[in-house]
């Protein structure tokens, strides 16, 4: 029950932390964006880690975190490009069903199949994703930008299985090795681009929120991930759109379609028969 709750907890935390870095990205450029808000995480990644330091910085632990924060980091590249080509309605809900789908797949098969009721939860959860991201519109995607899709969800769904076999001992030591892999992409693709680190005060503030928010969800999940089934684990820590969505009609009073509401309702029926 405990992992269902932290993985339920870490997608809402995600959630904010995906409207915040988006408010930002509003007014200033997404690469900025990304490396200032996780360098902005580093404070709260020190105090997860002293919290929960488990058993040292080993380097199956650090090296392990480093790969997925470096898989993660591209999928938040191919993410943002794909979404400036348009077609949003198609390119959200193929990456976030894909993040679901590739550690649903890769739980069944090295932890075997949960109970009935947890498996139906989860397949709700899938489609509850895919049903909430759906941005109303009806602009056609072109073929690279569904495989810019699936990418992307690849190499998210990539990052939750790597963090999610972690291991118990290791404490939040793998979130140390996400965080330089992530910050070293990152800075490698700002030198490369000659693209400067500049937030404007506005970007700055959301910056602030969408970094140490993403470290903390990161956290949620190893913990839950580590005590419970990745199978059933990852696709509720995946239910991430559900929070973003919730602050659009909340703070933009933005329009929700009807197949979002409708995502929000089979969403709160994953966790009710996920924690079965």
């Amino acid at each position: 029950m405990l992992p269902i709750l932290l993985a339920a907890l870490s997608a809402v935390v995600w959630g904010v932390g995906d409207f915040s870095g988006g408010k930002a990205t509003q007014t200033s450029r997404a690469l900025a964006v990304t490396v200032m808000s996780q360098l902005a995480s580093l404070p709260v990644l020190a105090a997860c880690v002293l919290l929960v330091g488990g058993r040292g910085p080993t380097p199956g632990a650090l090296g392990w975190g480093a790969l997925a924060g470096t898989v993660g980091f591209v999928g938040i590249l191919l993410l943002y490009h794909g979404l400036s080509q348009g077609a949003m309605a198609v390119f959200a809900p193929v990456t976030a069903v894909t993040t679901a789908v590739i550690p649903l797949a890769v739980g069944l098969a090295l932890d075997g199949t949960p109970s009935t009721p947890a498996l139906v939860g989860v397949g709700c959860a899938v489609i509850a994703i895919a049903l909430v991201s759906r941005a109303p519109g009806e602009r056609r995607a072109s073929a690279r930008t569904v495989a810019l899709a699936l990418l992307s969800g690849l190499c998210f769904g990539v990052f939750f299985v790597i963090l999610g076999r972690a291991g118990t001992g290791a404490g939040m030591w793998p979130l140390v090795g996400v965080r330089f892999g992530s910050l070293a992409a990152g800075l490698l693709v700002v030198v490369r681009m000659r693209e400067p680190l500049r937030l404007d005060r506005v970007a700055r503030r959301w910056a602030l929120i969408a970094g140490p928010m993403d470290v903390l969800a990161n956290a949620l999940y190893l913990y839950a991930a580590a005590h419970g089934q990745l199978a059933i684990v990852a696709p509720i820590g995946a239910l991430y759109p559900v929070s973003t969505v919730l602050l659009a009609l909340l703070v933009d009073r933005e329009r929700v379609a009807p197949t979002q509401i409708a995502g929000l309702g089979l969403a709160a029926t994953a966790l009710v028969l996920a924690a079965t």
